[in-house]
């Protein structure tokens, strides 16, 4: 198998996301099934406990091994970019300085929620780089991809994903940014 998840997943059980494709939002399974990846894990949670620092306050999970992904939108010539970005829980997405920058536009925010859930078709809170609209960057930063192990979300909030940081760095259309979590 050639991953450890044990040191990113605290007391949880892990076992290959392809075992377990039910516990994904239907975008995010499909994303997984193409990848046909042993490497991607998935463990079920409690619903209530999705948020970051509740899951790795319940679970054991370390916060410098949980990445956040955040839908981030711009403007430019009257059109919205999308972007997704990947940072460690332990940092913020630098949003209106890298990734206003490699977005070309004015000003850059998190995409409202409703944009967000509807766009991805996950939900809010378990909003994952994998399965994402294919014409968006996934911005990852330097850091999560040189983790052995992370988690992030399923793209619902019953379930986690595990899995190495460099195979998030090789995402389609994944781009991996220095100084992105500060």
């Amino acid at each position: 198998m050639g991953v450890d998840w044990s040191a990113a997943a605290g007391t949880l059980d892990v076992t290959s996301a392809l075992e377990r494709l039910e516990l994904l939002a239907e975008p995010v399974a499909a994303a997984v099934r193409e990848l046909d990846d042993e490497r991607i894990g998935v463990t079920e949670i409690d619903p209530d406990l999705a948020d970051t620092a509740a899951f790795c306050e319940k679970y054991g999970s370390p916060l410098e091994l949980s990445a956040n992904c955040v839908v981030v939108a711009g403007k430019r010539a009257g059109e919205v970019r999308y972007a997704a970005c990947v940072v460690l829980a332990t940092t913020r997405a630098d949003v209106n300085g890298v990734v206003k920058r490699r977005l070309d536009v004015r000003k850059a925010s998190f995409a409202p929620m409703d944009d967000a859930v509807q766009l991805t078709g996950m939900e809010y809170g378990g909003i994952t780089p994998f399965g994402l609209p294919a014409d968006w960057p996934i911005l990852v930063d330097s850091e999560v991809a040189a983790a052995p192990a992370v988690v992030v979300g399923s793209g619902v909030r019953r379930s986690k994903i595990i899995t190495p940081g460099e195979l998030l760095a090789r995402l389609p259309g994944a781009e991996v940014l220095e100084g992105l979590g500060r």
